[in-house]
């Protein structure tokens, strides 16, 4: 059986193209990833209408919740008005049936006096019982749980910053500044260079959070007045560090990678890992911590957010401070992408003899490879029906196919493992028309 698939153009007088694949899921596959290929565009729209869907729904909840709150409170209200307005009209009615009796001062003076303080004494347990009745019911209220659940998310929150201030503080000064200190020796087991490429920005990023975890301890003092929109305000600024640790991270795991081949560098590096202090953790582990605190702060706010009033006075703030982490979160996963796609496309140009320019265009995102059968020798003119009778007897040549956003490139392999690139390359920019037809046959 074979599985074939052919590909055509919309501009006249171009070759049409035909692969065999070697199952009928290979072929499968191709056509899929040549469409999703051609409509890259169109699925990265999707995706961000998805987001945009998905943060409207947000917003839509948040508001449904709210008014269900209001509406809450607004039946609370009106059955305390109620009672309220009962009390007093059976207090005036009490007081118009008192008769008006002329009590003379001399003989009746001290039953006066007596009748005064228990009346003062049981205003007094009236006002108590009320009072405590509207704290009981304030703490059993919606508003109240929000808030124990809020303060909850803060303090949750200051002890996660804790803890990861603490391993800056262990990456730092149990890892950076012994290898710092050891490249600066006269025999060094690793360069300068090197260690600034597998620490990077650690250092700087520490410093920051020392700063954000004393603005925080700070707050922590004024409780239960906590307000926390002003600090992530101050913070926001200084998170686009992040985007450089980011950014380099997969270079900083190379670099160590290498560096363990060094028989002086391993040793130095088991005997600071086997600390006490650092339960067992490898420096990889102190390296990955930094790369989830922006997503980590994202799921704070969000849980802040769901139970933080629609009126309170930072909601506009952790709202801004949300968005703004969002955006940053967004861009740094684009640009580690967009570092692996080129990546990518350099490891390919490199094994390509004699390179190829294609590759070294940015906008060129990888998309598939594999192998397929190039069926050659076909006419122009003849139309797919009658391809089906002579696809038995054309001949066939295996190539190494790479798919990108915009080309398609044949590649064959040399005996030196290399590959030598097709003197025809499917270039997809504007003139791929979708897949003609998929032929299974005997």
């Amino acid at each position: 059986m074979y599985h074939c698939f052919s590909i055509t153009f919309r501009k006249e007088g171009s070759k049409q193209y035909e692969f065999k694949a070697e199952s009928d899921s290979e072929c499968n596959a191709w056509i899929n990833a040549i469409d999703n290929a051609s409509f890259s565009k169109m699925l990265l729209q999707k995706e961000e209408l998805e987001q945009k869907h998905l943060h409207l729904v947000q917003i839509v909840e948040s508001e449904k919740t709210a008014k269900w709150q209001y509406t809450q409170q607004c039946e609370e209200l009106t059955m305390e008005i109620k009672k309220l307005r009962n009390e007093l009209l059976t207090l005036k009615r009490n007081w118009r049936l008192t008769p008006n009796q002329s009590l003379s001062e001399d003989d009746d003076s001290e039953d006066l006096r007596k009748i005064k303080k228990v009346q003062s004494f049981f205003r007094g347990w009236l006002c108590r019982r009320r009072w405590k009745q509207i704290v009981n019911e304030y703490i059993n209220s919606p508003h109240a749980e929000n808030m124990r659940k809020r303060n909850s998310l803060v303090f949750r929150m200051v002890e996660a910053e804790e803890e990861y201030v603490e391993q800056l503080q262990l990456l730092v000064s149990g890892f950076l500044r012994p290898f710092k200190m050891a490249a600066s020796s006269q025999k060094p087991p690793c360069t300068h260079d090197e260690v600034n490429s597998i620490f990077l920005n650690s250092e700087t990023i520490m410093f920051l959070h020392q700063i954000f975890i004393k603005g925080l301890t700070a707050r922590m003092e004024s409780w239960p007045t906590l307000v926390l929109g002003d600090l992530f305000d101050m913070l926001l600024p200084m998170l686009v560090i992040y985007q450089e640790y980011v950014r380099n991270h997969h270079v900083s795991l190379q670099v160590l990678a290498e560096c363990k081949q060094k028989e002086k560098f391993a040793q130095i590096l088991r005997r600071l890992e086997e600390k006490p202090v650092l339960q067992g953790r490898t420096l990889e582990t102190f390296l990955t911590y930094p790369m989830h605190q922006v997503p980590r702060y994202i799921i704070t706010l969000h849980e802040l957010l769901a139970h933080t009033p629609h009126n309170h006075v930072e909601r506009n703030s952790l709202e801004n401070a949300k968005c703004k982490l969002e955006e940053l979160s967004r861009q740094m996963h684009d640009e580690v992408s967009e570092t692996e796609n080129i990546r990518k496309n350099l490891a390919i140009e490199r094994i390509i003899i004699g390179g190829c320019d294609i590759l070294l265009d940015v906008n060129q995102v990888f998309v598939r490879q594999g192998n397929v059968l190039q069926v050659m020798g076909g006419e122009k003119g003849k139309s797919q029906r009658s391809r089906l009778t002579s696809f038995k007897s054309e001949k066939e040549i295996v190539r190494q196919c790479f798919l990108f956003t915009n080309h398609m490139l044949l590649c064959t392999r040399a005996t030196n493992g290399k590959l030598n690139l097709v003197e025809v390359s499917c270039v997809f920019a504007s003139i791929i028309n979708t897949i003609k037809s998929v032929f299974h046959f005997l």
